[in-house]
């Protein structure tokens, strides 16, 4: 069986960024993780090792960290959630991606032109609670289907940075179809490392029999790769590392594409690589492989909840 890699995955530079900050922090016990450093469970409990405390998520912006350093996450926070931090004498360590960064600046930008602000991504997810964190006059929109008629002169459109074009697209279409009186601007907000992925497994879908995606549970961009995998009709298994394989998904295959999110260590790829090279055709025979079906259908891919 061949394995094909994508020409692009893994890890992203903000990412990097991120790891190489907390590499360099000398006393770890002194620092609050804001939230969960990237989506990837490995890392997080490397950290929990080294002594670095993390609030979870669902409770940023309402507790406050009891160590004097706070790590904010490369999701990023509001502006004034980074205020009410240091307001309660907290040193901040910002990790924050500046392609989040930026889709912040261009979601306050729309609003001082006096847009009413939709943004295109997960309801929930930390990235975009940040980006509407400061805006009285904000909507979040998952998909089409969500858009309706709001009754605004101008209607502001950004994204969470890991968006897929293809949900962008369909959802610009739709804010224009159902306001068709309203002037509609739209600042793409999708970071380039995510729409490389993207690119790069829309070249890869036509060579495979098969695809896994490595990735954190409660990633949005890794799910994303898989879903737009299964959309096309090519089964996608969306995987944290190598012993989650299953030894009966490519029993059939004779290319199998490997790709991964941006916040999938290289190392994780680089053994899961392994793992599928050694599979033979008839099905997987690699020792500690775990066993139980993850899911039903030749098209299954992990639904985790999260984003």
């Amino acid at each position: 069986m061949e394995v094909i890699r994508a020409e692009a995955m893994g890890l992203c530079f903000g990412v990097r960024q991120a790891l190489e900050c907390v590499a360099a922090v000398g006393d770890p016990t002194a620092v609050t993780v804001y939230g969960e450093l990237v989506h990837n469970e490995t890392v997080n409990r490397g950290l929990a090792r080294r002594g670095f405390r993390r609030l979870d998520e669902q409770r940023r912006g309402q507790a406050l960290p009891e160590t004097p350093l706070v790590l904010i996450t490369a999701h990023g926070i509001s502006d004034s959630e980074r205020a009410r931090l240091c307001g309660a004498g907290l040193r901040l360590v910002d990790t924050t991606c500046p392609l989040v960064r930026r889709a912040h600046d261009a979601a306050l930008g729309l609003q001082s032109e006096g847009c009413y602000v939709l943004v295109i991504g997960r309801r929930g997810h930390v990235e975009v609670q940040g980006l509407i964190g400061d805006l009285p006059r904000a909507e979040v929109v998952e998909s089409a289907a969500e858009v309706r008629c709001y009754h605004q002169e101008k209607i502001g459109v950004l994204c969470q940075t890991t968006s897929s074009d293809a949900l962008v697209r369909s959802v610009l279409e739709a804010v224009t179809a159902r306001n068709p009186g309203s002037e509609v601007r739209f600042v793409d907000t999708v970071c380039r490392p995510t729409r490389e992925r993207q690119q790069a497994l829309d070249r890869l879908l036509p060579l495979v029999d098969a695809l896994v995606v490595v990735g954190g549970r409660n990633s949005r961009n890794t799910r994303e790769l898989a879903e737009s995998a299964r959309a096309r009709g090519v089964p996608a298994y969306r995987i944290e590392c190598a012993a989650e394989l299953h030894p009966g998904w490519f029993q059939d295959c004779r290319a199998v594409g490997l790709t991964a999110g941006t916040s999938a260590l290289d190392e994780t790829i680089e053994e899961v690589h392994r793992a599928l090279l050694q599979a033979p055709v008839a099905g997987f025979q690699v020792p500690g492989f775990r066993t139980e079906v993850l899911g039903t259908g030749p098209g299954n891919l992990y639904a985790e909840p999260g984003a």
